[in-house]
């Protein structure tokens, strides 16, 4: 039976309540208590007012966890944003969702001081007594507060976002009843325990994360959470941490290999190995299992509007590297309860290769601001459909491989980013006339690099123009400076020959 996120949290809490849900590095907490500080905090937010979008400012801490919960415990929409994000972002993102009020761990009250302004006002939940200088909401007791707030599926989960070629993020709201639904098809697969310790290498602003928090959650599990520094010798943190499911995007493949940490049987502990956010390459998932010859290996695929993944493949050796394409692993089947269709660029219905569309029970109601559902969202044959704008190919038992992207939005390192979003800003900069920004392949994953005209630029100039409106995985690799642009027959930029001359210059 499907279940809310706070309904798989009470079902963790039933059978391991004094088992750790969370261990950051020497911290631990157990379930008992995330549930009795969450109840807590939510009954602050309950007793200040209606449930309302609240914004969980905050990294992989206790504090960054709990928030999550005494949101959803409260009735309201969690908003997760990431204190490392320029404070521009995160100033707009605020701003779109509504959100007036926030939790936030040291890490983000210290970015709440740039975010924050006179058309910005927010008000702190004082968690920790730290939040001096802030408008804040006590934490108190509230003895009538003993139990979550009932909520419905229809009724928002989150608010998650997606860049915009604009530079505008884009709010895509998820629903109680789209994360039922995506963990309902996920449990009916996999067989994790209150045994299981899942790493989370995943911020908790991006869905795959929430993915962690109540995959684990859910099952009684323990969230280990991934620093960086563990990639360093892998081997040495699974075992010392007795981590049983792995989850994060293929460059996590690359940065284990290059640490030495893929030798044979080097990662025999786990049981689950899961990707997604980027194109799996079968090599990759060759050197992995070589070392977690144990461990079942998902390739999982889906947009945010899809509710965290739409789609799965599991490994299956041989029969999986003749079902790939390009060297790149399936997608695999479309999760039950959904239909999909494949779309030519004419706009016909291919039983072959074309634009993927879903609709079904995870897709969300559209973007929270409605201009936005242009070209996305399509009404047709009385359904609503999400184009997902990857290009696809379909096996004759329905099975999907990724071939590439329908528009120049590529992930990099899991978060998604528009090209133009690049060259908007590079254009910007003073001195530059034109910019055009195309992706490289790298052993580590993708990598973006930009072509500009006009007069020449340093490279750090540019850069640190772009990482201050947008995340550091979407800051490009190089800079290179054209006379001008190559032009195909049609007198359009040939990207096609910009790509081949990164490659070049850059090999």
């Amino acid at each position: 039976m499907p279940l809310t996120l706070v309904e798989r949290f009470m079902h963790g809490l039933e059978i391991s309540p004094d088992r750790p849900a969370v261990r950051i590095g020497a911290e631990v907490i157990t379930y008992r208590q995330v549930h009795e500080r969450a109840l807590r905090w939510a009954g602050s937010l309950v007793a200040d007012g209606a449930p309302r979008a609240v914004g969980v400012l905050a990294g992989k801490s206790v504090t960054g966890y709990v928030g999550l919960l005494a949101v959803l415990y409260s009735g309201g929409t969690v908003v997760p944003l990431q204190p490392s994000f320029p404070a521009a972002l995160s100033r707009r993102m605020i701003k779109v969702a509504g959100v007036d009020t926030v939790i936030a761990d040291e890490s983000g009250l210290a970015a709440l001081s740039e975010i924050t302004d006179e058309d910005t006002p927010v008000r702190v939940l004082d968690t920790d007594g730290l939040a001096d200088g802030f408008p804040t909401i006590p934490v108190t007791s509230h003895p009538e507060f003993t139990a979550p707030i009932e909520v419905a599926f229809s009724d928002r989960a989150y608010i998650l976002f997606t860049s915009g070629s604009t530079g505008i993020p884009k709010a895509v709201p998820v629903s109680h009843g789209g994360f039922a639904h995506y963990f309902d098809q996920l449990l009916r697969r996999c067989d994790f325990g209150p045994d299981d310790v899942l790493a989370q290498t995943y911020d908790l602003n991006y869905d795959p994360g929430i993915h962690d928090v109540f995959a684990a959650w859910g099952s009684g599990a323990t969230i280990q959470v991934v620093p960086s520094s563990a990639y360093r010798d892998l081997p040495e943190f699974i075992a010392e941490n007795a981590v049983t499911i792995w989850h994060s995007t293929p460059s996590g493949i690359w940065m284990a290999r290059e640490m030495g940490g893929l030798e044979k049987g080097a990662l025999d502990g786990l049981k689950w190995s899961i990707f997604g956010g980027e194109a799996l390459r079968v090599q990759d998932v060759k050197d992995w299992l070589a070392a977690a010859p144990g461990s079942k290996l998902e390739n999982r695929y889906g947009p945010t509007e899809l509710s965290i993944g739409i789609s799965y493949h599991r490994w299956s050796g041989e029969e999986s590297v003749e079902r790939s394409v390009n060297g790149t692993v399936p997608i695999g089947k479309v999760h039950g309860g959904h239909d999909f269709r494949l779309v030519t660029e004419q706009g016909e219905q291919s039983s072959v290769e074309g634009e993927l569309w879903v609709t079904g029970p995870q897709m969300t109601e559209g973007y929270l601001d409605p201009a936005d559902d242009e070209g996305r969202f399509v009404e047709l044959e009385g359904r609503r459909w999400y184009r997902t704008g990857d290009r696809v190919r379909a096996n004759p038992d329905g099975e999907l491989a990724y071939i590439g992207r329908m528009d120049s939005q590529v992930k990099v390192h899991g978060w998604r980013v528009e090209l133009a979003e690049i060259d908007h800003v590079v254009r910007a900069c003073d001195g530059v006339r034109d910019a055009v920004t195309v992706v490289r392949a790298a052993m580590h994953g993708t990598e973006l690099v930009v072509f500009y005209t006009g007069g020449e630029v340093s490279e750090t100039a540019l850069a640190d123009a772009v990482r201050a409106v947008l995340p550091g995985s979407a800051v490009p690799r190089r800079y290179i400076h054209l006379d001008k642009f190559p032009l195909n027959p049609n007198r359009k930029v040939d990207r096609l020959a910009l790509r081949k001359r990164a490659e070049e210059l850059l090999a």
